[in-house]
């Protein structure tokens, strides 16, 4: 440790620590633009310049190392001088539109030029004027003339995000933030430049020109797109969302967000809110209150259940629903005598239910991460299904951790990767069973029964011996390993290396209540999200679900949906394809709207309330299911809040959830058999993984949002005799979609990469099943 004198206060800091690291500690402020904690030292803007005894000249405070027995003046007439001097710079060419920049109010530079800032500016010539550049659809670079070149935005991308999209152009009075050759700026982290620019440089394009700062009231909330849970400022003026920010936790998501957390508030602003119940009566639609709504909701369940038994009713919740809606959308089935009930709408196998030793997570804290000597993702799009876990293990990487791939396409994930694998889907439980055989090898101990006829390749062995080395490692499996026909065996195999090498075993998790699902218990004690649709049901409740779109196998359940003489929409949104084969509309609030829990993909419980009014008659879905328990005189349903359900399922004042394990009972291990044929590789678009982001019109407009296309490698492409940019037909059952083709190597031999959850694939089968495709 060494010790340093800051303005008369004494501490104690780490070797290698900045002048600015301690400033922090002792709560000295030090004016800065371009200094960033989680940015490397760029040290180009010098507003941080401090007086150092013994030093000849200012030095700056984010650059200078700390050396023992160091004295700093912060305040000093030498430091005050130097920082009024380097802001009459920054201000000579900064263009004089306070009032109309959408920066004001929150501006860094004009903050600190209230302190540092001469009152009259001696440089009389013409300013430096900068082009505005067009870089996509959610950043908007309109007012380049107000940017102070402190490069935050150009090191979050090439040190957070992972790709370079922005540079600095040109020299001195000519420095320009520019994108290479006129590209947009696709990064699915990008929003977080808009809020490192300490200027009114990058504004949001959504967010532009439609409110100032304080007319904007700030609410805590918790994101719902994804298994982190990310914190969220939601800002909100006149009871509409009119921005959403990422609140710090560094235990959580840091200080970040993605793009899809950031943007697709727009949804909740949108013409296709469900804002009245709607019953469907001879054919047509018409707008109800709820008590009649709720009469013929209860009415229809109750007949079903009376004439066919509970079992004729099955419902399915989105995997986003809080605790409190997936808990109490179970009893009301348990209590139609139905155990029809599942959250994993996008699953096949259901092969580890009832064999569970405890709620599937993690296996670590998301702060972990960073302190792994290995990791193995197994079956991930790990950029755009967990952009935040994707950025903690680049970070990771950067460092010592070898992290390892073993997945059904070769995108590029912006990680240094120790090793990859690319197989086809129906190949992935034998590359994993190759990997598990290799660490067998290298630990001299006997091959577990079953895989004798694995092959262990050169990148096989690689991935295991980077796990037998260390002493912090995991195994993750992603929504891939989870969707895929194969899951049960993928999930055994994991934990055999873990047996093998001690890794920890972790699932990244598909929804922002994964954990909480399994916790309230909203699973099937008959049948499940499969096998409810495969043995059609009379009477059908989708919470917060579009067929679709957020199915493994949207052609059977809009079979089994159409043949049901009850079909219960609840949904904040009117889901056009549902005005077929629905009977009731139920609208029911957002995440915005409502109050409730998630509970992330660490078992940690974050519970939140609304921000804003629920809109026109939408209700919280828990006080919708509460009041159709008591209109179907079920007992148990008189919780007067949210956080009375909560605490029933959850216990009173817990951080986080007991009873987390990713453990099996009474599993075999085995290879599956070899696939034949064509496989289709299913990704799930970020911007179109939810009903909100597919509804946000600024994510619909971005590089992730583009249409489909039917992806094969060129041996593939020869061999069904396909060019590129063909017109092709793909065929998955009854279902046909007419696609454009495309020649790409990063998919594997023998498989075509059809894009889900997109209006125009939404007519095919199985995620990862067997397709056809021939020229169109």
């Amino acid at each position: 440790m060494l010790e340093i004198e800051i303005d008369g206060k004494k501490a104690q800091v780490p070797d290698g620590s900045t002048v600015m690291d301690a400033a922090q500690q002792v709560g000295v402020y030090i004016p800065h633009f371009c200094y960033h904690k989680k940015l490397s030292i760029a040290a180009n803007c010098r507003m941080c310049l401090v007086q150092v005894e013994k030093a000849p000249k200012p030095l700056p405070a984010c650059a200078t190392p700390v050396t023992n027995g160091m004295k700093v003046f912060t305040h000093s007439e030498l430091a005050v001088k130097a920082q009024k001097g380097v802001m009459e710079f920054l201000l000579i060419n900064h263009p004089l539109d306070c009032p109309i920049c959408d920066q004001g109010g929150e501006c860094q530079l004009q903050d600190m030029s209230m302190g540092y800032g001469p009152m009259k500016s001696r440089y009389t010539e013409e300013k430096h004027v900068v082009f505005h550049k067009n870089v996509g659809p959610l950043i908007s670079m309109e007012e380049m003339s107000r940017c102070i070149h402190c490069t935050r935005c150009v090191r979050f991308g090439q040190e957070i995000a992972g790709v370079m999209e922005l540079g600095m152009a040109n020299r001195n009075m000519h420095s320009e933030i520019m994108t290479f050759v006129g590209r947009s700026v696709d990064s699915e982290l990008s929003g977080n430049m808009i809020d490192l620019c300490p200027v009114g440089a990058l504004t949001s394009k959504p967010f532009r020109y439609t409110a100032r700062s304080w007319e904007l009231q700030r609410r805590k909330s918790v994101s719902p797109h994804d298994s982190v849970g990310a914190n969220l400022v939601v800002q909100v003026k006149h009871d509409n969302v009119m921005r959403v920010l990422p609140r710090e936790n560094e235990a959580v998501n840091e200080c970040w967000i993605s793009d899809k957390e950031r943007f697709s508030y727009q949804a909740l602003n949108s013409d296709e809110r469900l804002t009245k119940p709607m019953v469907k009566q001879g054919g047509e639609w018409r707008e109800v209150d709820w008590n009649v709504a709720l009469d013929y909701v209860a009415h229809g369940l109750k007949d079903i259940s009376r004439e066919h038994g509970g079992d004729a009713l099955a419902a399915l919740s989105a995997p986003s629903a809080t605790v409190e809606e997936m808990f109490l959308l179970g009893k009301v089935m348990k209590g139609l005598g139905s155990g029809n009930v599942d959250f994993r709408p996008r699953q096949l196998d259901f092969g580890t239910d009832f064999k569970r030793a405890g709620a599937p997570w993690l296996g670590m804290r998301l702060a972990e991460i960073k302190d792994l000597d290995a990791a193995l993702v197994v079956g991930s799009f790990l950029r755009k299904d967990h952009p935040l876990i994707a950025q903690r293990l680049r970070q990771a990487a950067k460092k010592f951790t070898k992290v390892s791939l073993l997945t059904v396409t070769g995108d590029d994930q912006l990680i240094n990767l120790h090793a990859s694998q690319i197989v086809a889907p129906a190949e992935l439980a034998a590359a994993l069973a190759g990997v598990v055989k290799a660490a067998a090898e290298i630990k001299g101990a006997s091959l577990p029964a079953g895989l004798e006829a694995a092959v262990v390749t050169d990148v096989a062995r690689s991935i295991a011996q980077s796990l037998c080395e260390g002493e912090n490692k995991a195994v993750f499996l992603g929504n891939v390993a989870t969707q895929s026909a194969a899951a049960t065996q993928l999930h055994a195999l994991a934990l055999q290396l873990s047996e093998l090498t001690g890794a920890k075993v972790g699932f990244l998790g598909e929804g922002a209540n994964v954990v909480g699902g399994h916790v309230a218990w909203a699973l099937p004690s008959n049948a499940n999200a499969r096998q409810m649709f495969e043995q059609p049901r009379k009477g059908y409740v989708l919470m917060g679900i579009e067929p679709e779109f957020d199915c493994a196998n949207p052609q059977l359940i809009l079979g089994a949906l159409k043949q049901a003489s009850l079909v219960v929409f609840m949904s904040a949104f009117k889901h056009a394809p549902a005005l077929e084969y629905a009977d009731v509309m139920l609208p029911i609030a957002p995440y915005t709207e409502t109050s409730g829990t998630f509970v992330n993909i660490e078992g940690r419980i974050q519970s939140f309330n609304g921000v804003v009014k629920a809109r026109g008659d939408a209700r919280p879905a828990w006080k919708v299911l509460r009041v159709l328990g008591n209109v179907l005189n079920l007992e148990g349903f008189g919780y007067e809040s949210s956080e009375a359900v909560r605490d029933e399922v959850l216990g009173k004042g817990n951080e986080f959830v007991a009873n987390l394990s990713n453990g099996l009972n009474g599993i075999s291990l085995g290879l599956p058999a070899k696939s034949e044929g064509l496989q289709r590789i299913a990704d799930v678009p970020i911007n179109f993984a939810d009903p909100m982001a597919r509804r946000a019109p600024a994510l619909q407009q971005t590089a992730d949002a583009k249409a489909p296309l039917a992806r094969l490698n060129q041996q593939t492409a020869d061999q069904l005799g396909i060019a590129d940019a063909a017109q092709v037909r793909v065929k998955q059952g009854e279902g046909v979609a007419t696609l454009v083709a495309k020649i790409d190597n990063n998919v594997p031999a023998g498989c075509v990469r059809v894009s889900a959850a997109h209006a125009s694939t939404a007519m095919l089968g199985e995620m990862f099943g067997q397709i056809s495709v021939e020229r169109a």
